[in-house]
């Protein structure tokens, strides 16, 4: 079986790969940040908490937060993001977001036994 590539490498891989839905999802996030007039922390930092919102999975938040750091996000504001959506979309979505980031980074995880 072909190993798979994770992390930051692997949405590098999707980019260059010929995927024309990939293509389109990425033109259509730099459109929507042109037009938003937010800065580019602001603007991914509202990303991440939209997918949280809406339970995520993996590979988005591999994408959006890969880019945060990229660009230099502090991951202490990513915290403080989720922190601060909490209240508004539970602590069931924060915690589920929390697992799908993990996985999306190949972090280890305790299982709801371990825990």
């Amino acid at each position: 079986m072909a190993e798979q590539e994770t992390g930051a490498g692997g949405v590098t891989a999707l980019a260059e790969a010929n995927a024309p839905v990939f293509e389109t999802l990425v033109q259509m996030t730099l459109d929507t940040y042109e037009r938003s007039g937010l800065d580019e922390e602001t603007y991914l930092l509202a990303r991440i908490a939209a997918l949280v919102a809406m339970d995520a999975s993996a590979p988005s938040y591999l994408l959006n937060i890969g880019t945060a750091a990229e660009v230099g996000v502090p991951l202490e504001k990513i915290q403080g993001t989720l922190v601060a959506i909490a209240p508004v979309v539970g602590s069931a979505r924060v915690v589920s977001a929390a697992r799908a980031i993990g996985e999306a980074f190949g972090l280890e995880l305790p299982t709801e036994e371990e825990q």
